[in-house]
This record gives structure tokens, sequence and C-alpha cells, in this order.
């Protein structure tokens, strides 16, 4: 895997240093990619290989974001979302972001009607991520404690 070309040291890099972050993603090229992204600007970053075990672990544990892949096996990311909706209650809500490689019409707002907060489209990138994190997560939120 070729490592985008992001300059050390970069003023941006330790931006989400204080955000936790869940990426929800069955393909472990796409995992390692979004980790190591999400790493890259300070974040700490848990992994769920399907919709069933990010429910599971949003129900656990606190994040300031959930990154969601839509299209998996068993419980997809519409699935999963509509479930962790249901059992969170409203000063819990976490972000969730949407990451799918449907780009065409209609698509956003399918992910909206499922409960995610905001979309992106794959492949992904360091700063899609980065404008995610902007728009759905608080500067002032606390470190959620694992």
């Amino acid at each position: 895997m070729q490592e985008p070309d992001i300059a050390p040291g970069a003023p941006e890099e330790l931006e989400f240093a204080h955000a936790r972050v869940l990426a929800v993603e069955d393909n472990a090229v796409n995992q390692r990619l979004a980790v190591w992204m999400l790493e890259k600007m300070g974040s700490g970053v848990d992994v769920a290989c399907d919709g069933s075990e990010s429910v599971e672990m949003a129900m656990r544990h606190p994040y300031a974001a959930i990154f969601m892949d839509c299209q998996m096996p068993e419980m997809d990311g519409f699935e999963a979302t509509q479930e962790m909706r249901k059992r969170e209650s409203p000063e819990q809500r976490c972000a969730i972001v949407a990451m799918t490689a449907n780009a065409m019409r209609g698509d956003r707002e399918k992910c909206l009607a499922a409960g995610m907060d905001d979309y992106i489209s794959k492949p992904i990138s360091k700063n899609d991520l980065a404008e995610a994190l902007r728009r759905n997560i608080r500067r002032t939120d606390p470190v959620p404690a694992l």
C-alpha cells in the first residue's frame, strides 16, 4: 500500500488528537488506510469489521465519530446505524459518517435517512476524513475514556 504524501509536522497533523473514532470497514486494505490517515491526524482509532461488531463497540465506548462503511455482509452500515440510533440516548448521540463507493444521486439522502450525519465517498482521502471530523465533532468535546 502506498502511503499518501503528507509532510511530517504539518500543523493539521494533530488537529484531532482529542478524538477517539471508530472505523467500520470489512475490507482489510481500506481498514489500514483509514486507520493510517486518522492516526496521522492524531485520532485514536478502533476498528470494527462488520456492522454487528460496530453496534456492540459503539454501545460500550463513547466515540467522537464513527466512520461507517455502507456495504458489508451480514449487517450493513445502514442497519448498524439504525440499530445504534435505537439504542443511544440523545445525550450520547455520536456522529456517524458514511463511507461508501456509491456516489450516485440519492445515496447521500439514503445515508441521512438511515440516521447518518454525513457522507464521504470512496476512495477516501485524508482531506475528506479531516473535513468530516471538522463538520461533525467539536474540539471542546472531552477525550472519551476507554
